[in-house]
């Protein structure tokens, strides 16, 4: 089932180890941006996937984290936020982790249903199992009998 978000409210994520992330509400629009993003863009040709998915975290992150609490620098004092504040703090693996899981999952899970139902990428009939017997050769001779008669 879909659960449609029809408040649009920003919501504050705990990400754990104090970590609070205040976001806007992943859209449509937002996700068309983040995919334009210059650094989704300067990605080369063939990046590996692990890059992509960090470079598209970041894009989104960038637009849409408003807040955030339990940020700081390297004498424990606050920090504001900053595009590349938000970059850095995706960087740590766990915070990266909690934020697909947190913000990007409901979108991302949404991407792999569709998915889920595309053609197979070396055919439609590649791997698939037969579900009928196959007809035994006097059936089938009967059938082109048939076939044969009507035209």
């Amino acid at each position: 089932m879909i659960r449609l978000e029809l408040s649009g409210d920003p919501k504050w994520l705990d990400l754990g180890a104090g970590l609070r992330l205040h976001v806007l509400p992943v859209t449509t629009a937002i996700m068309v941006a983040a995919r334009n993003d210059p650094a989704i863009e300067a990605l080369p040709e063939g990046a590996r996937q692990e890059d992509m998915a960090l470079a598209m975290a970041k894009a989104v992150a960038r637009r849409v984290v408003t807040g955030w609490e339990g940020v700081g620098d390297a004498d424990g004092r606050p920090v504001p936020i900053t595009p590349e504040g938000i970059d850095a703090l995706l960087d740590i693996w766990p915070v990266f982790e909690a934020f697909q899981a947190h913000c990007l999952a409901p979108h991302l899970m949404l991407e792999a249903e569709k998915n889920a139902s595309t053609l197979s990428p070396t055919g439609t009939l590649a791997g698939a199992t037969p579900t009928a017997k196959p007809a035994s050769p006097a059936r089938a001779a009967n059938k082109r009998a048939r076939t044969a008669r009507r035209g």
